[in-house]
């Protein structure tokens, strides 16, 4: 299968980002009272905020907004930096660029942050557009709506010509809905029964299996 157009997923699949990830959910959370082990919290990697913690957490609407509020002071000032690229991941894009192949950064992360870490990684240079949610706006941040506007940024008339990858559900149900096909990737915070459940049509296991498909 060859794509013209790869849509790429940011938190765990162009990027680990772990540590920042947690420490802002554990730093959000203690504004509540509750002390969480950071290493416990990568549920939290991939989802929207406004989802993860009525989820994890129950919590309401206002205190949602309020964690939303505290996690995001923590990331601005330092977890956008713990974060790592996967090892190989700049090579893989180089080399599809070099194929022809228009990338595309579609992440529920706010569009902001997006666009600081793909820089401060060297990576923005490879991606015609690096596509996020709007800052507080819960509905645009939901993955079918982002994956919906990186597919109107990038021009993209024939969506069996485009592909999303992602390392969640959420990310194979963003591309559904908008008629793309899906590859999960097993590297990430989704694992195989998550992403087959959620209906990928493609699973890489690794970089390696994920470069031979994307430049099949």
């Amino acid at each position: 299968m060859s794509w013209d157009t790869i849509l790429f997923d940011l938190d765990g699949t162009l990027t680990d980002p772990k540590e920042g990830i947690t420490k802002a959910v554990a730093y959000a959370l203690a504004r509540f009272g509750i002390r969480a082990d950071p290493d416990k919290l990568t549920n939290f990697i991939g989802p929207p905020l406004s989802e993860s913690f009525p989820e994890f957490y129950g919590f309401d609407e206002e205190q949602t907004a309020l964690a939303t509020a505290k996690f995001r002071e923590y990331f601005n000032q330092q977890g956008w930096l713990e974060n790592v690229p996967y090892p190989g991941m700049a090579e893989l894009l180089a080399d599809l660029r070099s194929a022809g192949k228009q990338l595309v950064v579609a992440t529920s992360k706010p569009e902001v942050f997006a666009l600081r870490i793909v820089a401060h990684f060297g990576m923005a240079p490879y991606f015609a557009h690096i596509c996020g949610a709007p800052m507080g706006d819960e509905k645009h941040a939901k993955k079918a709506a982002v994956v919906a506007d990186a597919l109107r940024r990038a021009g993209v008339a024939d969506k069996s010509a485009a592909v999303m990858v992602g390392d969640r559900r959420h990310d194979v149900a963003g591309a559904h809905t908008n008629g793309l096909a899906a590859v999960g990737v097993l590297y990430g915070y989704g694992d195989l029964s998550e992403l087959t459940a959620a209906g990928a049509e493609f699973i890489a296991a690794d970089l390696s299996a994920l470069r031979q498909l994307l430049l099949a």
